[in-house]
């Protein structure tokens, strides 16, 4: 055995070697986290990245203790309840593909962790684990041992993240004061002439120029060089090796011209070249950090909430209105979308989508509930304790997109850019070459320039500024997209199934007639009172039909099943509300229709005639190229309406239950077929997420979908043939400004081997490419955008 470093974190060895399993490490802390590994059968995380391991600290761990503490675990944890708790660690030492697959394999690791999420970008993890079983402080010592130490500072504990890179914006103003300098002290080298002063002093002003490079070359482009050696270190060639490449041979040059007294050297021209790279970067910085996907509440869907007062007036307000101390109203299969305490109700939440586990827990009044529980029975009544940060329902939405996907166009600008790093390479050496032999001199600088203007900033730039442009102007347009994949997605769409009651009908427009036995006001109250816990169409029409005060009692074992009816006990006397099935009456009537029983006893029913929206017909006829279905979960009593409204439907299908709606998009799935379904967001959440693109309609709704892909309002869905054929231009923007920059690259490339380029130039080139990226998909987008929506 021969080895230099150690086998575990990669480090070379100083004062130890420690020998396990024909192996040497740098300190027991790296055979410790080895042993752990091989023991839990996560052996092929050497296999990921060799030497690709973390040495572990071996400071105290006590330091962690004070994170049990309440008033600090209160701050730290983002979610707790019951045992599982839910907490967001910075840990910088993230670095490549093995950390983020040994951190998000802690639920092997440790039986009392229950998921682990990395966020590479932010070097952050995200880890649901049995507070009882595990206390904070034992998982943060936990982590420290397998060599990823948490940074915790409560100070910053609540901050969003900076919008500007201070690093960066220092490492730019040392290579701008030192291109500025360099070019003061060349400038008599460019002048030229016989100074004498100059040529007695010509030395030390080249010195002098050296000497504002270092810090240049050294420090203000160092993020290049530990992008390229990562890279490198991962077998992966990737945009920043020919730049690095550049710099050095530039560099090198230079100081073998002033050492040798040959010339003065590029100095000037380097720092100009990492000065304007690092503008471009910086804008590139500043064009990610708009379009981030984790954005402000304000650019979401703005989630109505019904605030109460203390006389029990209801108001619909947006959430952005909320305030601390305002009290709400969460009806069942509803998201609670902020902190609260329960002030009135029965309080069952379903933690979900926030844990992962489907369990319900009962809460008492003035328990707290987290913002992202679901309310599972009657209406509750909360108090908000915590300002609104919709961010963290954004977090929920995207809960389900935890696996690793990654969009055909991302695949494709990657792949793009290793390839054509390699041609750079190969059209460098062959240039270089060539020139050595003609031009010895000019050949460095044929060289860089080649480096450098080929960069494919641009490239890896336009799909996601086109993307997250068209995401803000469908949002404008009432259209809530949840990520720039979904974009993709819906350009791919060929079959649309939409649901009928609440999506191609008006929620609140229908005219109500009732049959039966004449129902007192007590009983109207009583069925308005479990009427308002549901989400339903027909129940939301069925509530501002009945003319009687607007009620809040209390109600006992209240029980949904969905797309069928409920149940609950209201003043001593229980009522069943719903489906004829679900009242156990035999209907025969062809009609929409919700059946009322009290005390099993049968007292009437609502008949509905649906109110269809406004300009369904034109917005069927444009569909044209889309394959329509229509499910129903009411009866065929509207089939002949339906025929005549989509003359060119596929499919209309009536008595569906979500169950049933589910699996009717699953064989159209294995049929082959890309399918977008529109319905509502609570009774059709099995459909919309087995949907390759979930739509889900609301009217002025308090609900929240992460079941969904999109979150659109229910009167714009005649506009939907525009927001389809919109995405499908996004694609087509994208891969027009892939050829626009792989013509920027070939036009760059053909100047830069011929030798009529500067590395300066290129530098200044490079950055201008990424603008000229940005406008013309600014400018595309508006142009397109126009044609369907008023900008």
């Amino acid at each position: 055995m021969n080895q230099t470093n150690c086998f575990h974190c990669g480090q070379e060895f100083e004062k130890e070697r420690i020998f396990f399993d024909e192996k040497e490490f740098c300190c027991n802390g790296c055979k410790s986290v080895y042993e752990i590994l091989n023991i839990n059968d996560l052996g092929n995380f050497y296999e990921l990245n060799k030497n690709s391991g973390v040495r572990p600290n071996s400071e105290n761990n006590d330091q962690f203790d004070y994170l049990d503490t309440p008033e600090v675990f209160d701050k730290v944890v983002s979610f707790s309840e019951g045992k599982t708790t839910l907490v967001t660690f910075k840990i910088p030492v993230i670095h490549c593909s093995s950390c983020i697959w040994l951190l998000e394999s802690l639920q092997t690791l440790e039986k009392n962790i229950h998921y682990s999420q990395v966020n590479f970008t932010r070097k952050t993890v995200q880890i649901s684990f049995n507070s009882e079983e595990l206390p904070l402080s034992k998982l943060a010592k936990f982590l420290t041992n397998l060599g990823y130490k948490p940074i915790i500072s409560l100070e910053t504990a609540e901050k969003k993240e900076e919008f500007l890179d201070k690093t960066l914006i220092i490492k730019i103003a040392i290579a701008g004061f030192a291109f500025g300098n360099g070019m003061f002290f060349s400038w008599p080298e460019y002048v030229g002439g016989n100074d004498v002063y100059f040529y007695q002093y010509k030395n030390l002003f080249r010195f002098l120029m050296f000497l504002v490079a270092f810090p240049v070359v050294f420090y203000s482009a160092s993020d290049y060089y530990k992008s390229a050696w990562y890279g490198l270190k991962n077998k992966m060639i990737n945009i920043d090796v020919p730049i690095v490449i550049g710099i050095f041979v530039l560099f090198g040059r230079s100081l073998y011209e002033v050492i040798t007294d040959y010339g003065s050297g590029y100095f000037d021209t380097l720092c100009g070249l990492i000065f304007f790279m690092l503008l471009g970067k910086y804008f590139q910085k500043r064009t990610y950090s708009a379009l981030s996907y984790d954005r402000d509440y304000k650019s979401f869907y703005p989630i109505a909430v019904t605030k109460v007062d203390f006389n029990g007036v209801q108001q619909n307000i947006l959430l952005s209105e909320l305030k601390v101390g305002d009290r709400i109203m969460v009806r069942n299969q509803e998201i609670i979308p902020v902190d609260a305490v329960l002030i009135k109700g029965e309080a069952n939440i379903d933690n979900s989508f926030i844990t992962g586990e489907s369990a319900s827990i009962p809460k008492k009044a003035g328990d707290k509930i987290f913002a992202g529980g679901k309310q599972v029975g009657a209406i509750l009544e909360l108090e908000v304790i915590k300002n609104v940060n919709q961010s963290y329902l954004t977090q929920l939405w995207n809960k389900e997109t935890f696996r690793k996907i990654e969009s055909g166009l991302d695949t494709m600008t990657n792949n793009l850019s290793k390839y054509f790093t390699i041609i750079i390479l190969g059209i460098t050496l062959l240039a270089g070459i060539y020139w050595i032999r003609v031009d010895f001199e000019k050949s460095f600088q044929v060289v860089c320039a080649i480096l450098i203007v080929a960069c494919p900033c641009a490239l890896a730039l336009s799909a996601p500024f086109t993307f997250g442009h068209i995401m803000r102007i469908l949002g404008r347009n009432k259209f809530y997209v949840k990520d720039a994949l979904t974009i993709e997605k819906i350009a791919k769409v060929n079959t649309l199934v939409f649901d009928k009651t609440g999506t191609i009908t008006h929620n609140k427009k229908s005219d109500i007639k009732f049959n039966g036995k004449e129902i007192s006001d007590l009983d109207l109250e009583n069925i308005k009172t479990l009427i308002k816990n549901s989400t339903h169409p027909l129940s939301k029409s069925l509530y501002d039909f009945i003319e009687v005060k607007d009620p809040y009692f209390e109600i006992e074992n209240y029980v949904e099943i969905a797309g069928k009816g409920y149940t609950g006990k209201v003043r001593n006397h229980v009522y069943k509300i719903g489906s004829a099935g679900f009242v156990n009456e035999n209907s025969i009537d062809l009609e929409t229709a919700v059946y009322i029983k009290k005390n099993d006893e049968f007292l009437g029913k609502f008949i509905f005639k649906n109110e269809y929206r406004s300009q369904l017909k034109e917005m069927f006829s444009a569909l044209k190229r889309f394959k329509i279905n229509i499910l129903s979960g009411d009866n065929a009593s509207e089939k002949s309406v339906l025929e005549q409204i989509i003359s060119n439907a596929t499919e209309l299908k009536f008595n569906q239950n979500p169950e049933d709606k589910l699996q009717y998009i699953q064989n159209l799935q294995n049929s082959g077929e890309n399918v977008a379904m529109i319905g509502d967001g609570l009774n059709d959440a099995g459909a919309l997420k087995q949907s390759n693109v979930g739509i889900a309609i609301a009217d002025d709704s308090n609900s929240f979908t992460p079941s969904s892909d999109v979150i659109m309002d229910g009167k714009k869905i005649t506009k939907i043939n525009d927001y389809f054929n919109l995405c499908q231009d996004a694609i087509k923007i994208v891969k027009i400004t892939f050829v626009i920059s792989l013509m920027y690259n070939v036009i760059g490339l053909a100047f830069a081997v011929t030798g009529n380029l500067s590395p300066l130039r290129a530098a200044i080139l490079m950055p201008i490419s990424s603008i000229s990226v940005v406008i013309f998909t600014s400018a595309a987008t508006w142009l397109r955008s126009r044609k369907y929506f008023e900008i």
